[in-house]
């Protein structure tokens, strides 16, 4: 099996994954604060790879051990707060346009901290992709007469700090874990979670609530499973997809996640409109053109060695 349908394979499931999970963290609101949810997710990722650290933990180097446990913190940790507080007040069309500037950042903090050299046709690559969603969402938007709420536009720079670290933790694995297995890094940094996300819940009266209400099982339910499947199976997924195509094409996740979401639309009914199919179309064209590798001149931008 080649890398490259690996590497593709990884990228499909990661974004039905994390597709999915901005329906999960709406559904959790409905018995839980945006905090607990946080909390509960990463706590329940960590819990999960709880087993697997204890055989890992010695086969990190003590020398990047802190760098894994920073790797969880900017990497999961934060941005889950983040984004588990934004979206109780922003528009969902929003929150979907800013988390997608992952690959942007991805991109000025690998040149401006790192001093990566990215061909230009890369970066026309994100830039094409971006203003691909961008067109998803706003026309139909404007062609059905919509108005997108900026309401609680302040939240937006929470969305934008989340994806400042994402891009940061994109920038960290790719230069400096690159030679330490992604899985060990899963593992170990989600585990090592557990301790503060459990004082969190503790200290959030987690405990103190009414746990034979059927929305607070829902909603603990719902936080859970993004806990396991968006926090710990997908980390684990897009460290291996950093190792074999580059802190870039695994950044592109993100473009990957309209297309889940109008998937689910057309299962409910949903018409998807020339506008949408032209709309992804420049997206795809923008992950074409960003994936484009030159293996002479490769970087850890472009792919992992």
């Amino acid at each position: 099996m080649s890398n490259k349908f690996v590497s593709w394979a990884i990228f499909v499931i990661l974004c039905i994954i994390w597709g999915s999970s901005f329906k999960l963290m709406h559904d959790s609101q409905e018995g839980l604060s945006a905090v607990q949810i946080a909390a509960v997710r990463i706590f329940s990722a960590g819990l999960v790879f709880m087993p697997f650290a204890f055989f890992h933990f010695n086969k990190i180097p003590k020398s990047k051990m802190g760098l894994v446990i920073l790797s969880a913190i900017v990497g999961n940790l934060l941005p889950a707060f983040l984004f588990a507080e934004a979206i109780t007040k922003l528009d969902s069309s929003l929150a979907g346009i800013l988390n997608s500037l992952t690959p942007i950042c991805v991109v000025l903090i690998g040149v401006f901290f790192f001093k990566d050299h990215i061909k230009s046709q890369k970066i026309w690559g994100v830039v094409t992709g971006f203003i691909g969603l961008v067109l998803l969402t706003v026309i139909p938007m404007i062609l059905d007469n919509e108005i997108m709420s900026f309401e609680n536009f302040g939240y937006t720079l929470l969305i934008v700090a989340a994806t400042f670290l994402y891009g940061l933790n994109v920038n960290m694995v790719g230069h400096f874990l690159k030679g330490v297995n992604p899985v060990h890094i899963a593992t170990v940094s989600l585990a090592a979670m557990t301790i503060p996300t459990g004082y969190i819940l503790w200290h959030q009266g987690f405990m103190n609530l009414n746990f034979n209400s059927n929305v607070v099982q829902y909603s603990i339910w719902a936080s859970v499973v993004l806990g396991i499947a968006g926090s710990a199976i997908a980390t684990a997924l897009f460290y291996i997809l950093v190792k074999k195509a580059g802190m870039l094409f695994a950044s592109l996740v993100t473009y990957g996640i309209p297309f889940i979401a109008l998937f689910w639309g057309f299962i409910d009914g949903e018409k998807i409109t020339w506008v949408k199919w032209l709309c992804l179309g420049i997206i795809l064209f923008g992950v074409y053109l960003a994936n484009f590798q030159d293996k002479k001149k490769a970087t850890p931008i472009d792919v992992a060695e």
